[in-house]
């Protein structure tokens, strides 16, 4: 809708649409009395609350696992390993969707389970996009529970790790959550600019090293990318 780009006048709107400026006045008036559109004191029109309304529908309607599958479904091709996206639920990571490794090795984790947000690449990956007072109201007052010799318990630690992953764009999971198993998580923005899930390439060590993995998180992104555009988002 040309109104999307911003207020514009009834002339500029028939020069736009290449109709008489009666027209654009007729088209307008229909749409300010549905509440579509509505006219500020300077005659000027612009997107009304209605329209609003129906965008907001529009974006609860997106799914977010059919807009990745495909994208997972790549990623698992190009690297071979698990891939999982995964969203926050009641305060923890669960697991939306998953893409089996080819290897013969494979990881136990399921659709629907759930995951601790501080020892996950998901969780921290979702964690590291949110502000100071959501991070406190989901992670609580530390020492957070250990699951593994790796896992960091302190805040001070843990937020230091979450701003390294806003500057670098993806977190890595150093055999925190389980003690054989790491991997590499980008988060996945909605059309607000918020993150709203987040998807992971996790491989057994004896799989996979270090630099093999890490090698991995330029397709990581650019699929975290891809299924955020699905989503709306914008890069500003």
């Amino acid at each position: 809708m040309e109104l999307s780009e911003g207020p514009t006048t009834i002339s500029e709107l028939g020069r736009r649409l290449d109709v008489h400026r009666t027209t654009s006045l007729r088209l307008l008036r229909t749409l300010e009395e549905e509440r579509f559109v509505r006219r500020a004191d300077d005659g000027s029109y612009r997107l009304g609350p209605r329209m609003a309304a129906l965008a907001a529908a529009a974006l609860d309607g997106l799914d977010i696992r059919a807009s990745a599958a495909r994208h997972l479904a790549a990623l698992g091709r190009t690297c071979g390993q698990t891939i999982h996206l995964g969203v926050l639920e009641d305060g923890q990571v669960m697991y939306l969707d998953k893409v089996e490794s080819r290897q013969a090795v494979r990881m136990y984790s399921h659709i629907g389970a759930l995951a601790p947000l501080h020892a996950t690449g998901i969780g921290k990956a979702l964690l590291a996009y949110m502000s100071a007072g959501e991070r406190d109201a989901l992670l609580g007052e530390a020492p957070y529970p250990r699951c593994t010799p790796h896992t960091l318990t302190d805040r001070a630690a843990l937020d230091t790790v979450l701003d390294r992953i806003t500057r670098q764009g993806w977190s890595l999971d150093d055999f925190e959550h389980e003690e054989y198993i790491h991997c590499v998580a980008a988060p996945v923005f909605d059309a607000a600019g918020r993150v709203a899930a987040a998807i992971s390439i996790s491989a057994p060590s004896m799989i996979l090293d270090r630099p093999g993995l890490l090698a991995f998180t330029e397709d990581l992104t650019a699929t975290a990318q891809a299924i955020s555009e699905e989503l709306g988002w914008r890069r500003r």
